[in-house]
């Protein structure tokens, strides 16, 4: 998919790899970009800043917490009305935990809420049109955590195996009826999740917490590089999105040497806590 002229929605689009996703877009001559996040302000301040650099594309703000089902539906089903079409979704919203197996029941509920089942809300809403309409493109933020694993955070780890999960589940059950998924996974990035912000977003504790250290370790990019990597991987109608290459030989790994990948992560966490 060629991105001029399309309608696009990105959800955590406010900050980090989802307004650099929006910019992104703009620039491609997108008709419209559909900044959405549970932070409206955040929203708003994003659209203001693409739409004064992009005046051909129209730029709105959306308020939405992804955890919402039909608060996903009534958003979907206007944004349709509105524009004559949703051509890409991004169903980017994210939360990390920095906890393990001991975390809250709230803790793991509300890290399945939005980075499962948000992705879940987002296909319901969206299939009936795409499929009436024979074509639509989906693109889920998962993590290379969704195909490796998390080291000190056992939510975030779980959910975003989930994620890929279903996105594949996605792409082979409609592939064949004009739908179009990609599962995008890179490992760091800079954005205020990994780092914080003091804004809100993440706290000072979380950017020391062994999760965000064994990230930063594997080496961080930019939102802009991530952003990118999305519109080749959309081009081409590509599932899987590795803005860190590498990614794909330590899943190889994972998958044809389980032991010795195992052990070579319990080292890789031992030298991160140690340091």
């Amino acid at each position: 998919m060629e991105l001029a002229d399309k309608v696009t929605v990105v959800t955590g689009g406010a900050s980090g790899i989802g307004a650099a996703l929006c910019r992104r877009f703009a620039e491609e001559g997108a008709r419209a970009v559909v900044v959405v996040d549970v932070d409206h302000a955040g929203a708003q301040r994003a659209a203001d800043g693409i739409a004064a650099d992009h005046p051909g594309t129209k730029v709105v703000a959306e308020q939405l917490d992804v955890a919402d089902g039909p608060a996903t539906t009534q958003l979907v089903d206007r944004l349709v009305a509105q524009f004559g079409g949703i051509d890409l979704y991004c169903a980017n919203a994210g939360i990390a935990t920095g906890t393990g197996v001991d975390a809250p029941s709230r803790v793991w509920q509300q890290a399945w809420d939005v980075n499962v089942m948000g992705h879940v809300h987002a296909a319901t809403a969206l299939l009936p049109h795409w499929l009436e309409r024979g074509q639509g493109y989906l693109v889920t933020t998962a993590s290379a955590a969704g195909l490796l694993t998390m080291v000190g955070d056992a939510p975030y780890s779980a959910t975003k195996h989930a994620a890929v999960g279903l996105a594949e589940w996605l792409s082979i059950t409609y592939g064949q009826r004009g739908i179009t998924v990609s599962c995008l996974c890179p490992q760091g990035v800079r954005t205020p999740m990994l780092f914080g912000t003091g804004d809100g977003t993440a706290s000072p504790d979380d950017g020391a917490s062994l999760a965000a250290e064994t990230v930063k370790a594997q080496g961080v990019v930019e939102p802009e590089e991530v952003a990118q990597a999305v519109v080749a991987a959309v081009r081409t109608g590509q599932f899987l999105v590795l803005p860190h290459p590498e990614v794909a030989d330590y899943e190889a790994a994972r998958a044809t040497q389980r032991e010795r990948w195992l052990g070579g992560m319990r080292k890789l966490a031992a030298r991160i806590a140690g340091q």
